[in-house]
């Protein structure tokens, strides 16, 4: 399976969200990330149920939705009948992970797992066969524009490992910090999505960064 692009609307002109996603639907990417941020798990305030719900509404592509927020479970269902194909939540925010990805499947949603840089990937091992997702935060979270922790590929092959041991179709998405420089070390590592906020929207052509993106280590991945 070919990886996957998912244009973040964070790092869009939040004046004109129509335009970012009419460019996402033309784009060769399959997925549109939506971060929604509280300023109390993260440092920082996005957007929330309304947003998402136009967005959705307007978009062709998978609505990836990505809780950075404190008590997930509050909101997880909400989020899903907005129209979000998937919802994540962070391991760090929640007391309940297993019964938040158990709600977000009954709400009819796949379910994804996020780990802030310094947790370790083994703290989702447990729950690994009943998660659909597990994005891997390669940037603290809060903010766009941030550096590429490269400790992050570590974490990436440690989890594709596991993963494949035990036959699973988990996904891994790599969330912070993504473009062209290193899109191909990431992939090769073992991701499946890469979330790419400023190396799309703020590039001279949106539309030819997601298509070389998509096209980046076809030939030489490892998995």
């Amino acid at each position: 399976m070919s990886h996957i692009i998912a244009p973040s609307l964070l790092a869009a002109d939040f004046l004109h969200l129509d335009k970012a996603i009419t460019l996402v639907n033309k784009s060769e990417a399959e997925w549109f990330h939506l971060d929604v941020m509280d300023g109390q798990f993260v440092p920082n305030i996005s957007f929330g149920h309304p947003i998402v719900k136009a967005v959705a509404s307007k978009c062709d592509k998978v609505v990836d939705v990505h809780l950075m927020i404190d008590r997930p479970e509050q909101y997880v269902q909400q989020f899903a009948e907005l129209g979000a194909q998937y919802v994540s939540f962070h391991a760090e925010a929640t007391n309940h992970v297993h019964r938040t990805i158990q709600m977000i499947h009954d709400a009819g949603a796949k379910a994804g797992v996020a780990l802030n840089p310094h947790t370790p990937v083994e703290t989702i091992f447990d729950v690994l066969e009943i998660v659909d997702l597990v994005v891997i935060m390669s940037v603290n979270p809060g903010f766009g524009g941030q550096k590429f922790i490269y400790r992050t590929l570590h974490k990436i092959k440690a989890l594709k490992d596991e993963i494949i041991t035990r036959n699973l179709d988990t996904l891994i998405e790599v969330d912070g910090g993504v473009g062209l420089h290193n899109a191909e070390k990431i992939l090769q590592a073992g991701a499946n999505v890469l979330v790419a906020g400023s190396a799309v929207f703020k590039s001279e052509d949106p539309l030819d960064t997601i298509s070389r993106l998509k096209s980046t280590g076809l030939d030489n991945l490892q998995y």
